[in-house]
């Protein structure tokens, strides 16, 4: 009985101290891509914030019964995500801060940090926003709490980010199909190190490299990225390593800290620094070879070529006005040039789907009319009209969606024989989904003409053809029609006959010994 007991008391006790040693772990981040060349701003509600054990929801591998989940006690804050767009608000972003701070202090101490943003937020008067936050969320958390930042490849990551972080870490895929392992894979690393009891890393090797091209002509899919990328994952593998990552960074905001980055972290210095320059000149000497991730052309060399194919559907990327690179999704420019075009003017012409253009007032005529209804309204423009008005649809309503979480409202309008999709606000079309459930079947369209850069998996495996087009807008794919005023300079491509540039490592000071 005596025995009995003792094992049950032993047991008691291994597990209070089990729980006593249990490291808590908070959740933070803002993420959003936004354009500075787009006159769109974004508000607070465009980050649906997610607050307390709801910031669970976002990430699968936090489950209750996941494995992850049980290693420390989580004390989620605040996680907000936008879509892409124009500069956030100063209000909405100290409204957003200040909530997380906040948060922060109700539920310290803290032995961890899971830092979760995308790193190409833009603020109104505001240079270098995620390294603002993590300085704001360090004066709260203090410097020995370790945190683990994981990042999209277009974000950025200035010196300032890089001194207050611990542990960092990038996708390895654009499209990003790994942003959940991303993300998962930087919980992971914080987890050991606290475990471990090894902390922060000994050294962070930081490598600016004066190159900043769009993601359109970084994607993995094709080389040179394809190969510069595949070498990310072995050289985070190495023993002395505990994570190495390249950053494309992004093209669409005029700030010094916009352009790609090399960073590793790990306890061997040799190995941190020599991995650093290698993945640094890798970058820097296939500059001249990353192209378009597909044809491109003006928009109406694309409409000749698609009009001319018999590949179905034969997609059209609109990509100067891309909502997820940050355009304001309203630029009518594409949509009026298609209408003009006589080809789609009856009924009986080629099939076109157009997605898509906000147009709340339209939106509103359309539900008055009902599906079969005609209607006479005005589209897009509101924001971004710098390259055409606000286009006029005359049209019959196909189709009406309600309860999207980004779209609210959608409709469907025939213009002869173009299907143009108006949504309440705007909406990226990725899914097949997103168009079915609109009553389109995209793959018996002609033509698919979408807001968009390169193609998301679903679209791009549906696609028979497809053509890059370089339209105007906030996201203009032809960086050097962009008015470029304080990024650092001499950058590629800008400056294509540009020096060499210095790419050996530079040792950041960890975040407690600055």
């Amino acid at each position: 009985m005596k025995i009995a007991k003792l094992l049950i008391l032993s047991f008691c006790l291994s597990f209070s101290l089990q729980a006593k040693h249990m490291p808590r772990v908070a959740i933070a981040g803002l993420g959003i891509e936004s354009s500075t060349f787009s006159p769109a701003l974004t508000l607070e509600e465009a980050f649906h914030a997610k607050y307390g054990d709801d910031v669970f929801t976002s990430y699968p591998f936090f489950s209750k019964d996941s494995s992850l989940r049980k290693q420390a006690e989580w004390l989620p804050a605040l996680v907000g995500k936008s879509l892409p767009g124009g500069a956030v608000t100063r209000e909405a972003y100290e409204s957003l801060v200040k909530q997380t701070l906040d948060l922060l202090k109700k539920n310290g101490p803290y032995d961890g940090l899971f830092f979760d943003i995308h790193g190409a937020m833009s603020v109104v008067g505001l240079d270098d926003p995620e390294g603002d936050f993590i300085v704001r969320i360090r004066k709260v958390i203090g410097t020995e709490t370790l945190i683990s930042t994981s990042m999209d490849l277009h974000g950025n990551v200035s010196w300032r980010l890089a001194q207050n972080t611990d542990l960092i870490t990038c996708y390895r895929m654009a499209p990003h199909e790994d942003a959940m392992q991303t993300k998962k894979r930087a919980v992971e690393n914080l987890l050991e190190r606290l475990e471990s009891g090894q902390g922060k890393p000994a050294y962070k090797a930081w490598i600016p490299i004066p190159v900043l091209l769009p993601g359109e002509k970084t994607s993995t899919r094709i080389e040179p990225a394809k190969t510069i990328y595949a070498a990310v994952t072995p050289a985070s593998k190495q023993k002395g390593i505990i994570d190495a990552a390249i950053w494309v960074g992004y093209a669409w905001a005029d700030e010094p800290r916009n352009h790609a980055v090399v960073m590793v972290t790990g306890d061997d210095k040799a190995i941190v620094t020599k991995t650093a320059e290698q993945l640094a000149k890798s970058f820097w000497d296939a500059r001249k070879g990353f192209a378009f991730v597909a044809p491109t052309g003006s928009l109406q060399e694309a409409l000749d070529k698609a009009l001319a194919s018999n590949k179905h559907p034969f997609f059209i990327s609109d990509s100067g006005d891309n909502p997820t690179a940050g355009g304001a999704g309203d630029v009518t420019w594409t949509l009026t040039e298609i209408l003009k075009r006589p080809e789609f003017k009856s009924e009986t012409g080629p099939s076109l789907i157009y997605a898509s253009i906000p147009g709340p007032e339209l939106v509103k005529s359309a539900i008055a009319a009902g599906v079969g209804g005609k209607v006479d309204g005005y589209a897009g423009g509101k924001v971004d009209a710098r390259f055409a008005p606000p286009i006029r649809l005359v049209g019959t309503v196909m189709s009406i969606e309600q309860g999207d979480r980004n779209a609210e409202t959608e409709v469907v309008i025939k213009v002869g024989s173009v299907n143009v999709i108006v949504t309440a606000k705007r909406k990226p079309y990725h899914k097949e989904a997103d168009f079915t459930r609109l009553g389109l079947n995209p793959r018996k369209s002609d033509i698919v003409v979408v807001k968009i850069g390169y193609l998301e998996p679903e679209l791009y495996a549906m696609r028979a053809d497809w053509i890059l087009s370089l339209t105007p807008g906030g996201v203009d794919q032809n960086l050097e029609r962009l008015p470029y005023k304080r990024i650092k300079r001499p950058t590629f491509p800008l400056d294509k006959d540009m020096a060499e540039p210095d790419l050996k490592a530079q040792l950041v000071p960890a975040s407690d010994k600055k």
